[in-house]
């Protein structure tokens, strides 16, 4: 089964509000992207996923994993403070563990070749993959693709949606999507969902951000196994004197029964781990 990975956000380091201690609950933080012309962001990122499933009594398990180094390059800054940046990867290794196959692994800082099923992914790397506008709050305004990657899912979101105004600890806000599925009679479909936000706490001006998707519609679980992937909940840490994310925790454990028949069963974890590289050490030592 396509496993969907996500991509992800942004990020930096530095802090802003009450120096060394948690901030009062009752206080309102402003959260806004603050990046400038020639800003180069780095992160590293970590996704594992394994995918367990039974179908009319045989069971097979997938295991995956991508560890890159994403590169956000700033590009403009409007007077309205509308950012433009370009989405790169400067480093992937992916390694595979399919059913019935030997491990495969692609390194693209040792491999001059990718071996067969990595071409895509190798082909993805070092170029600009696509040129994004964004508000100061994260609202994607255009998104212009550079290089199409067959596998990719459309939907993941680009970047981390912060609220319109002013938040205090316990506010919550929300993102809506309309994500299209397939059902079991071959229909297209389209479910409501959202990522759900609420700022959980303000220590030493870091922002932290407790996130989760949300299925809105009701669906059964033949669309559950193809939206299992989405249902991340975590925690995002955000530099408000900067306004940039420091790094972004995401996990899904999740079980679908009769997906594919009344005794099929499907059992999907995933776990990412999105951080900010400081300099270039950084960057050389990961993944």
């Amino acid at each position: 089964m396509k496993l969907f990975a996500l991509l992800a956000v942004v990020a930096s380091f530095l802090p802003t509000c009450v120096i060394g201690a948690e901030q009062d609950a009752r206080d309102k933080v402003t959260l806004a992207y603050k990046f400038k012309v020639g800003d180069t962001l780095r992160y590293s990122i970590d996704h594992r996923a394994t995918v367990r499933s039974t179908i009319e009594g045989t069971t097979q398990k997938a295991i995956t994993r991508s560890e890159s180094v994403k590169v956000w390059k700033v590009i403009d800054v409007m007077p309205d403070g509308e950012i433009e940046f370009m989405h790169m990867v400067d480093r992937l290794k992916m390694t595979n563990r399919l059913p019935d196959r030997a491990e495969m692994v692609y390194d693209s800082a040792k491999d001059e070749a990718p071996p067969p099923g990595f071409a895509d992914a190798a082909a993805a790397v070092g170029v600009p993959l696509s040129v994004i506008r964004m508000s100061q709050r994260g609202d994607v305004i255009d998104r212009n693709v550079k290089h199409r990657q067959p596998a990719a899912d459309t939907e993941a979101p680009v970047t981390l949606l912060l609220p319109e105004g002013p938040v205090a600890v316990g506010d919550t806000w929300n993102e809506p999507r309309a994500v299209p599925v397939q059902t079991a009679d071959g229909a297209k479909r389209e479910i409501q969902t959202r990522r759900h936000y609420e700022l959980a706490k303000v220590a030493n001006g870091i922002a932290s951000i407790d996130v989760s998707y949300q299925v809105l519609s009701p669906v059964d679980p033949a669309i559950e196994a193809q939206l299992i992937q989405r249902l991340l909940k975590g925690t995002a840490k955000f530099d408000i004197e900067r306004g940039r994310i420091l790094s972004q925790h995401m996990e899904v454990d999740e079980r679908v029964l009769g997906f594919a028949g009344p005794t099929s069963s499907m059992h999907y974890v995933m776990k990412m781990d999105e951080d900010l590289l400081d300099d270039e050490k950084k960057v050389a030592a990961k993944p």
